[in-house]
């Protein structure tokens, strides 16, 4: 049974880490180099159809719409990354402080995090973009304190869990520190659960992400983002269905990759 389990851990994670290898690897590529450049206008070229010249096409100003697509792959997973570095360091801090202590404080973060949750999260970053104004680091900001309640949770619940174990027990009984005790005896501990919540926020951050960029309050033109890539395509979709399928396969790529990852490592831990 365990090497049955352990077969479907690789299949998912090696499929999931091949999908999401490349989109970052393309990505990250594209925020130093692009076939052409991602703002160059073309009226000769313009709504040119895949071909080897333009693998996926040009759009309505002839700019070549796989390095746009490169770049805009560099900016989700740039933004993305940080948005669950932000939100995901302040909820394992937050989460391990009143998991482990509990009190005042844990009182305290839990109704703070209720509150957060009480609001529809796109409404809630909605409202954080409207005070902050649009761009990159707002953008960041805004998805990162919306995110923290959902780790702080799980970190706690893992943390309460453990922390009357019969090895912390000891471990206080031999004297290790609080400290220690937090971050060098539970916290690894929790990492294939916390991994996976790192997966679904990793997808969670790149939809919300060209949500907004396809609202118009996420990156702004003329920087390329998959979300304002798919809100430009929207008005040619008859006369260029390459310029929406693009961007469009490019997101259901990322996020089925890190699914799959996630999945796998999931599968992983149950073994």
């Amino acid at each position: 049974m365990k090497q049955a389990g352990g077969t479907k851990w690789n299949k998912y994670f090696v499929a999931g880490l091949l999908m999401t290898g490349l989109a970052v690897f393309l990505g990250i590529l594209g925020l130093f180099w692009t076939p052409y450049s991602t703002t160059a206008m073309s009226a000769a070229e313009k709504f040119a159809p895949p071909s080897l010249r333009h693998l996926f096409g040009t759009d309505n100003f002839g700019r070549d719409i796989f390095s746009r697509v490169m770049q805009g792959l560099g900016t989700t997973v740039t933004i993305s990354s940080l948005v669950v570095l932000f939100s995901g360091g302040i909820g394992i801090l937050l989460g391990a402080l009143t998991g482990y202590f509990g009190g005042l404080l844990d009182e305290a973060v839990m109704r703070v995090t209720d509150a957060v949750n009480g609001f529809p999260s796109i409404l809630l970053t909605l409202v954080i973009i409207s005070i902050l104004g649009s761009g990159r680091q707002n953008v960041i900001l805004s998805l990162g304190i919306v995110f923290v309640p959902s780790y702080v949770r799980i970190v706690r619940g893992e943390f309460i869990r453990l922390r009357d174990a019969d090895y912390i027990s000891r471990a206080r009984l031999m004297g290790v520190g609080k400290l220690r005790i937090l971050f060098v005896h539970i916290l690894p501990n929790i990492f294939s659960v916390f991994w996976v919540s790192v997966m679904i926020g990793f997808n969670n951050a790149i939809l919300a992400e060209s949500g907004m960029s396809y609202l118009g309050i996420g990156v702004q033109a003329p920087d390329a983002s998959l979300g304002n890539m798919l809100s430009d395509a929207q008005g040619y979709l008859q006369r260029a269905p390459w310029y929406a399928l693009a961007p469009g396969l490019a997101i259901v790529w990322l996020v089925l990759g890190f699914s799959l990852f996630g999945e796998g490592v999931r599968r992983r831990g149950q073994t």
